[in-house]
């Protein structure tokens, strides 16, 4: 049976949908069936992982909406073993429709539950906001990875956040846990970065990887060449501290896995999104 994990933060820019991408990537790369549900409306997962977000893309709307089978929706990507349902801006409209729909915060729980056992993790990327897109998201999950960037107002919503979590284990999903807290975009030159990551790991204690992202523009430009940086650049710091997170996963989980020996290093051609020549 497939673990559900929900990357979540209401606050945007602090490294979530790119967290939740290459640790997707690496976990598949370490023979684990992966597959990613993006339930942002502007589909970041979707576009980092290759996939042409054209007119006539199936998309989780299709699939809230009973429009579409699992076959049509679910995509393959570039890397063996990893597959996505992607997003598109049409789910904007999905939080007025889902009003209508009966046990509203239980449609895509609905959904990954018919498919889960076909995968070993569900990894879903979710919207920077507590609406009710997310409240469905984390109904749906097993656990929780909170991407914290280490600056100041990373913390403000912190406790927001976390009676949103609370309130959804009381009233919809009382399994519901914090798999992990990991810090992103640290730069060790700045003693407010060391600040912040006191009050991070003193606010979630145990439950912060040891495992931090650091500031890496190989992170920032992947996403644009519709790669993970596995791909992109497997050598950069950013990619490394990516394979480190999600080994770190795993063996907090107990979950076995193959070791990673060298990952190939594609090359972009603009013509073929993703591309597949060798560099």
């Amino acid at each position: 049976m497939g673990k559900i994990i929900a990357f979540a933060n209401q606050k945007g820019g602090v490294g979530k949908t790119t967290t939740c991408i290459n640790v997707a990537t690496y976990m598949a790369l370490m023979g684990k069936k992966v597959l990613i549900l993006d339930v942002d409306p502007q589909g970041n997962a979707t576009t980092a992982v290759g996939i042409n977000k054209v007119k006539e893309l199936k998309t989780i709307y299709d699939l809230i909406g009973g429009e579409s089978s699992y076959d049509e929706v679910i995509q393959p990507t570039i890397v063996e073993n990893l597959f996505i349902i992607p997003s598109t801006v049409d789910l904007a409209g999905a939080e007025v429709e889902l009003i209508q729909i009966p046990q509203r915060e239980k449609v895509i729980k609905r959904i990954l539950d018919e498919i889960k056992g076909s995968y070993d993790f569900i990894l879903i990327d979710c919207p920077p906001s507590l609406g009710l897109i997310t409240v469905n998201a984390l109904t749906a999950s097993d656990s929780i990875i909170v991407p914290i960037q280490c600056q100041f107002f990373a913390l403000e919503g912190l406790t927001q956040l976390m009676n949103t979590i609370r309130l959804i284990k009381y009233h919809l999903n009382p399994s519901l846990d914090i798999e992990g807290v990991v810090m992103t975009m640290k730069d060790k030159r700045y003693n407010l970065t060391t600040q912040v990551s006191n009050e991070i790991i003193k606010f979630f204690n145990k439950k912060v990887y040891v495992t931090t992202i650091p500031q890496n523009i190989r992170l920032a430009e992947a996403p644009s060449h519709g790669l993970p940086v596995a791909l992109y650049d497997p050598d950069s710091k950013g990619a490394e501290a990516y394979l480190s997170l999600a080994e770190e996963i795993l063996k907090r989980a107990s979950v076995p896995f193959s070791k990673i020996s060298k990952v190939r290093k594609i090359k972009f051609k603009p013509e073929n999104k993703g591309g597949e020549d060798e560099q």
